[in-house]
């Protein structure tokens, strides 16, 4: 059986009903750490980091991923969480790919994430007063 992850990540085109919250179950166990929300229509999980930056730099790499497979998730960032949802609003609920997209989704949570997620900081503001 090919891991959740490695298999296509297929954009749906409708015309197929969504998953059951039985068939949901399904993934769910390659993917514990996600919850379904919405009567079954959304699965959702949030992401805990030590800062803002953190976070930030783990949604820049989700929104990457997203545009590769061309599944976008709904993405809500605070200090120290990103919170990741999905759903395939083409059949209002649930698709495989939405499931594939979670494992590739934790796989990148597991992996480093560093600055090149990030835009540059400014400079540091001066405390001096500024002499005219």
């Amino acid at each position: 059986m090919v891991a959740l992850a490695e298999r296509p990540c297929t954009p749906c085109r409708g015309g197929v009903s969504p998953l059951t919250p039985s068939e949901c179950a399904i993934y769910l166990a390659e993917v514990p750490d996600w919850e379904l929300r919405n009567d079954g229509r959304i699965v959702v999980r949030r992401f805990h980091f030590p800062d803002y930056r953190a976070a930030l730099a783990f949604a820049n790499a989700v929104s990457v991923l997203a545009e590769e497979t061309w599944h976008h998730p709904e993405l809500a960032l605070g200090f120290g969480f990103c919170e990741v949802s999905l759903t395939t609003r083409k059949i209002g609920g649930l698709h495989e790919s939405d499931f594939v997209m979670a494992a590739r989704i934790d796989a990148l949570a597991s992996g480093p994430l560093d600055s090149a997620w990030l835009p540059q900081l400014p400079p540091p503001k001066s405390t001096k007063p500024k002499a005219w």
